[in-house]
């Protein structure tokens, strides 16, 4: 067939061809000029960032903590807080939250450690046989958990309210993680004179341990006198000390007739 372009178009169409880049006229194999090769294409640092997993911040449970235990305006809302309370792993071990007994409005706040078998069984602490103990040793100075009268009553609670695995001691992160709540639990019960039942009880609010050194040496903390005692489950295995533990109590009576 005959082609019906003259010279000159046939030379302009042949020019622009060579400048889109074709130079050759026949090769052994069709070519697809449409083709686009593949490239490997470079992420930029932007696009690197959003592709990188997102880090949570990091959580402070001493810091949650003492908001929570800030906001509660009475010991209904304190205890609500310590329930909601998500960072102390104690909790998902325990059966029940051992919050307090005995009357808000006494002169004496008894802070022990933390709860056992018993005291998780039913959900309150001092409950087991140290309890029993303890109910006996406050009888001898005529003071009671049940006494409606706040010069005879008693107010308990514990360092931690959630019982260790096997009755384990607390440990050092677990018991500071949970003082905020100690600290807001003694303002808003606000006793006289609080006394610390043992060395988990004197590590948290002193920041000290060695309760045969510490036990009946009246001292400050929480804004009022602290009176370290040795704790009734201590006495159980060693009952030749109950004569140190009489003796505390005694100076318990003097500081509670003084106060008046």
């Amino acid at each position: 067939m005959e082609s019906t372009l003259d010279f000159h178009t046939a030379k302009a169409l042949l020019d622009w061809q060579v400048e889109l880049g074709a130079t050759e006229a026949i090769l052994d194999a069709p070519v697809n000029r449409y083709e686009i090769p593949e490239k490997k294409v470079k992420s930029s640092p932007a696009q690197c960032q959003q592709s990188a997993p997102v880090r949570e911040p990091k959580v402070d449970p001493l810091e949650i903590a003492q908001q929570m235990a800030k906001q509660a305006a009475n010991l209904d809302q304190l205890k609500s807080a310590i329930a909601q309370f998500e960072h102390c792993a104690l909790k998902r071990g325990a059966r029940s939250l051992v919050f307090s007994d005995g009357h808000p409005s006494a002169r004496v706040m008894i802070i022990g450690e933390a709860p056992g078998r018993d005291e998780d069984r039913i959900g309150r602490p001092f409950v087991g046989r140290a309890g029993q103990l303890l109910d006996k040793m406050l009888a001898a100075i005529d003071m009671d958990r049940t006494a409606e009268a706040t010069d005879e009553a008693v107010y308990i609670t514990n360092v931690l309210p959630w019982r260790p695995p096997q009755n384990r001691d607390p440990q050092p992160e677990e018991i500071f993680m949970m003082m905020p709540f100690v600290k807001r639990h003694v303002e808003l019960v606000d006793p006289d004179v609080v006394v610390l039942m043992g060395n988990i009880a004197c590590h948290g609010v002193l920041g000290k341990r060695g309760i045969t050194r510490l036990r009946g040496q009246w001292t400050e903390a929480l804004d009022r006198p602290v009176l370290p005692m040795f704790h009734p489950a201590f006495l159980l295995r060693s009952p030749h000390m109950k004569r140190e533990a009489w003796a505390d109590l005694i100076e318990l009576k003097a500081k509670l007739l003084s106060l008046k």
